[in-house]
């Protein structure tokens, strides 16, 4: 145990170095978007994220969305785990054959007026997998779709930007 402690004591914490002041713009964006965000919402907004298939890339960026950097929580963004709770559909992926019905069912559980975003270039066309025996291709072959977020991942503020255009599409 004292090996342990000793080798902690040498490395230190290794972390990430912050951003560079050439993104220092991005931030402004990210607040820009924020204040954005609240003021059409004026409430919460509930998204329900559903993996239709993908490889996780595009699902490790949603997930950056909760990290402080970016705090949708504080914005009142908020992830729920029922379709019934939601106001937007969050999909990622492309619609694979077994995930078909599913994301049907879960596209119909969601009250009026409910939102769907497409996350990725295989849930906007179906990307590498495109469509195949095993795959129906994009989002837009299961459910109608009101905001694409294309790249492979997209960026978290690509998908802050997504949710916003959608919010506004909404209002």
């Amino acid at each position: 145990m004292w090996k342990i402690l000793r080798q902690i004591a040498r490395a230190g914490i290794p972390s990430e170095p912050p951003p560079f002041a050439a993104e220092a713009g991005e931030d402004a964006e990210i607040m820009h978007i924020r204040r954005e965000i609240l003021d059409i919402l004026g409430q919460a907004l509930a998204i329900r994220e559903v993996d239709a298939g993908s490889c996780n890339g595009c699902e490790l960026e949603v997930n950056a969305l909760t990290n402080p950097y970016y705090n949708l929580e504080g914005l009142g963004i908020k992830f729920v785990a029922s379709p019934r709770h939601a106001d937007m559909l969050l999909v990622t992926g492309p619609v694979t054959r077994n995930m078909e019905t599913a994301l049907r069912r879960t596209y119909e559980a969601t009250p009026e007026p409910r939102l769907v975003v497409a996350v990725g270039d295989c849930a906007c066309d179906g990307g590498i997998f495109g469509e195949s025996y095993a795959s129906c291709g994009g989002v837009t072959k299961v459910v109608p779709v009101d905001v694409m977020v294309p790249g492979c991942p997209p960026a978290p503020l690509e998908i802050m930007r997504g949710i916003l255009m959608a919010v506004r599409r909404r209002r």
